[in-house]
């Protein structure tokens, strides 16, 4: 609630923050840092949870959800974070949203060999349209 949101790649501030998300290299949910950008990250929400079978690699936005989403759903529900309700709701959420971002961000194809249709109305492709054009004289994301 009384967070404050920094964006940055610089490891002096990073080094400050509570928690790191996409950034900084590392991943240590000790630490809450979050991110899926080292060689040898391999973690999908199989290898963090073995009772699921989802074997895409994990994204920073899956490392949170992995770590955070029932505890999350249990909150926002009201009910016990082993509860049905919460399992059924985040095995859902994981398999028809999150795995498309994780699969997305990690270059994932959605299909082996050339795709039978375009998929353009994908999350990535949502957020692309909001981007500024490559030859756009104003490159800010932050006007708005």
């Amino acid at each position: 609630q009384d967070a404050e949101i920094v964006r940055t790649r610089d490891p002096e501030l990073l080094a400050r923050c509570d928690v790191v998300v996409d950034v900084g290299g590392e991943y240590d949910p000790g630490r809450h840092r979050y991110d899926h950008h080292q060689r040898s990250f391999t973690e999908s929400m199989r290898s963090l949870r073995p009772d699921k079978p989802w074997s895409t690699k994990l994204s920073s936005a899956g490392l949170v959800y992995c770590h955070f989403g029932s505890q999350i759903l249990a909150a926002l529900l009201g009910q016990p974070e082993d509860g049905p309700a919460v399992t059924a709701l985040y095995d859902k959420l994981y398999e028809n949203f999150v795995e498309e971002v994780d699969a997305m961000d990690n270059g994932i194809a959605p299909a082996a060999g050339e795709p039978r249709y375009a998929l353009s109305t994908t999350l990535s492709a949502r957020v692309g349209h909001l981007n500024p054009r490559w030859n756009d004289p104003e490159q800010d994301t932050e006007v708005g």
